[in-house]
């Protein structure tokens, strides 16, 4: 009878301890479209990029709060050791973080502790680093059935399993003979794998494709710009765009990638896509005649089965600008005009903020949210910008605002439905020197802008003379499409945000300073010294009722590297990983990064002033994307500060790829010796003229 009565509760125990088990440590293949759909009702993970489908980046998590952040403190900190800036949201589920780095490299972090449980390495080759745009960023991974998902910087997709970090299957996902390129996260709908890819920048056709995610089978693909007439057309939406461009624009590549932003909607089964620009930029060259190049600037409605179009909306028709429409998508249901709304909201590059009816894709209403000079305002029946008279003039030059980077890039805002606000990074008074090409023609792996950056006209000298643009954070009000406070930071350059039910935003600044703000009037209520810049947004969740802060710390990226001087101080240094919690007591111990003093020239140059001028156009066509305008560097090495030694190898380093395996790569099919000793004294006079004592 004793045995009896052991044999019938030994099961039952075993089932009450699994059961508690899987509660501290759920198995990771139960996250599933159930899990994702109630994503909102789990806030001890971060199971996606905008942590629920909506990606509004609110958590319910509120003991980290306006009262005890005095408390907050590090936890833990994890050197990456590399300099070339990191921009992921990590994951977290069930205790543990899934996060990537720059050339794709994923890592599987406990959150507890910081350890790491596994790394993998895509192994994207790094000769070919001159075709990828932009840099060698990645922004993250999805999490579906116990694998984790990462786009790879050369095009791939793979799945890898997320206990082991072993690869479950890799498929190619673009042409491997033209420069695309992913930075994006992937996303997840209906068992599918959804990503886009980069590279219109190098003259490249966008489009999306959505991926089985048991075997890596393509099961659709969503072009964003018409190709080739004479190839036929893929579908009815595609025939449509093509109407509306002239000339030969699939020669340039016409562009419109989906770089970054993908959201799914699983109660209407749409999956929304915002396109990137167009290739080249300027609207004269790549579709003479003009046109509104649909559906380059755009928001698009897919079906979620087959890719099918459902409604477009275009932010900025004839796009000149680079005003891409790829920044963050966010879904809410709001009470506009005394009934409930289901929109999609997007603050993209051309510094209007808009609201849509994401069922039908009807404008509802955009302000704008930055200072701009290339429209005046929207027509309020259509949303069609009213662009100004002085923002294009053809081929020639102009001015116009904001400038390629754009008023909100594609650092994440948050809504918070507890005060009703989207909290938004902007870069605000920016001017743009617009210089088309007039003798650009397309190029395959090369800069496929047609920009002309040699000019020097009278126009330089006023976009010189313009005032430094700065950062903000705005808390925007998407109803009254007004905002409601400002906080204006001594830097450009801010990152993403989180906004959480403890009446915090958290926000990274390029300065380093990792910021709390309370929700509700912007008071500024802690901060932290990250060490370096911070481009990537926070994350919480819970781990044994303890709530928890992590971000991805590294400046880098397009942004980061293009550093022009007076944008404010920029912080540059070491990628890591920081974690933060009530009561956290660890310090951070940055190691010393970059140069103290001023550069000093290593070499003394005879050239002409003819010699630097040349070497100057061509440091600015082929150096200055990684170095830094003016030579003058964030994240990877700052060209002034080179060493005789580095100088006496100058020709093999550019010419011969004797760097090629740190992402340095070589230019000897496009530069003979005498333009690199060009760019070589160009060097060497910005050295000089950097350590020369200022002028009385």
């Amino acid at each position: 009878m004793h045995f009896t009565s052991l044999s019938c509760l030994l099961p039952l125990l075993g089932m009450l301890l699994f059961v508690a088990g899987c509660e501290r440590t759920r198995e990771p293949a139960r996250i599933d479209d159930i899990s994702l759909a109630r994503a909102d009702s789990d806030p001890a993970n971060w199971l996606m990029y905008g942590r629920t489908y909506d990606e509004q980046r609110f958590s319910p998590l509120d003991e980290i709060n306006e009262t005890t952040i005095a408390r907050l403190g590090l936890l833990w900190a994890h050197e990456l050791g590399d300099t070339r800036g990191l921009e992921a949201t990590p994951l977290v589920v069930n205790g543990a973080i899934f996060t990537t780095g720059s050339w794709s490299v994923v890592y599987a972090i406990d959150a507890a502790t910081g350890q790491i449980r596994w790394t993998y390495d895509p192994g994207v080759d790094r000769t070919r680093a001159r075709i990828h745009c932009c840099d060698a960023v990645n922004r993250g991974v999805a999490f579906y059935r116990g694998k984790v998902f990462v786009g790879s910087l050369d095009g791939r997709l793979l799945a890898l399993d997320a206990a082991t970090g072993n690869r479950v299957w890799e498929t190619i996902t673009v042409d491997k003979a033209k420069p695309y390129s992913i930075t994006g996260a992937p996303r997840i709908a209906r068992g599918m794998v959804l990503i886009g890819n980069a590279g219109a920048e190098m003259g490249v056709r966008g489009y999306v494709s959505a991926y089985d995610e048991e075997t890596g089978k393509l099961i659709w693909r969503t072009y964003t710009v018409p190709g080739d007439p004479s190839l036929g057309f893929e579908s009815e939406a595609i025939a449509e765009a093509a109407k509306t461009w002239s000339g030969r624009w699939w020669e340039g590549g016409g562009g419109g990638t989906v770089w970054d932003a993908i959201v799914y909607d699983p109660e209407l089964d749409l999956v929304y896509a915002g396109t990137g620009n167009g290739s080249p930029w300027y609207r004269d060259l790549r579709s003479p005649g003009g046109g509104d190049n649909l559906y380059l600037s755009s928001i698009i409605a897919l079906r979620a089965n087959d890719g099918t179009q459902v409604w477009h909306f275009q932010t900025t028709p004839g796009d000149n600008w680079d005003f891409t429409a790829t920044q963050p998508l966010m879904l809410a249901d709001l009470e506009i005009g005394g009934r409930r709304r289901k929109v999609i909201m997007q603050a993209p590059k051309n510094g209007f903020f808009y609201v849509l009816d994401r069922v039908s894709g009807e404008f509802i209403s955009a302000k704008p949210f930055a200072s701009i000079t290339w429209a005046t305002g929207i027509d309020p029946s259509t949303g069609r910008p009213i662009e100004s008279p002085t923002a294009y003039d053809g081929l020639n030059p102009v001015l116009a605002s904001p400038d390629p980077s754009g008023a909100h890039n594609w650092h994440p805002m948050a809504f918070s439905p507890l005060t009703g606000l989207v909290y938004l990074p902007v870069r605000d008074r920016t001017t743009f020197l617009h210089r088309p090409d007039r003798k650009w023609r397309p190029s395959v792996f090369g800069r496929n802008i047609g920009i002309d950056i040699r000019y020097d006209g009278p126009l330089l000298q006023e976009w010189l003379s313009q005032p430094p643009p700065v950062g903000r954070l705005v808390a925007w009000d998407p109803v009254a499409q007004a905002a409601r406070w400002t906080v204006d930071h001594p830097v450009l350059m801010s990152g993403g945000v989180l906004a959480t039910a403890g009446n915090l935003v958290f926000q990274g600044l390029s300065d380093g300073m990792l910021v709390a703000y309370r929700a509700t009037d912007g008071a500024k209520l802690w901060k932290f010294d990250a060490g370096t810049g911070i481009m990537a947004p926070p994350v919480t969740y819970r781990i044994a009722n303890k709530q928890y802060l992590t971000l991805m710390v590294g400046w880098g990226g397009d942004m980061g590297l293009i550093n022009p001087p007076g944008l404010g101080p920029v912080k540059p240094g070491f990628a890591r990983v920081l974690t933060f919690a009530l009561d956290g007591t660890a310090t951070l111990s940055a190691p010393v990064f970059a140069h103290s003093g001023p550069p000093r020239p290593a070499l003394k140059t005879n050239a002409t002033a003819a010699t630097i001028k040349e070497g100057r156009a061509l440091y600015d066509t082929f150096c200055f994307n990684c170095h830094g305008i003016a030579a003058v560097a964030g994240a990877l090495p700052d060209l002034r500060y080179m060493t005789a030694g580095a100088h006496s190898r100058f020709e093999g380093i550019v010419l011969r790829g004797e760097r090629q395996s740190l992402g340095m790569p070589s230019f000897g099919d496009v530069l003979t010796p005498g333009q690199a000793r060009a760019i070589q004294s160009y060097i060497l006079s910005r050295a000089a003229e950097s350590s020369a004592p200022p002028r009385r």
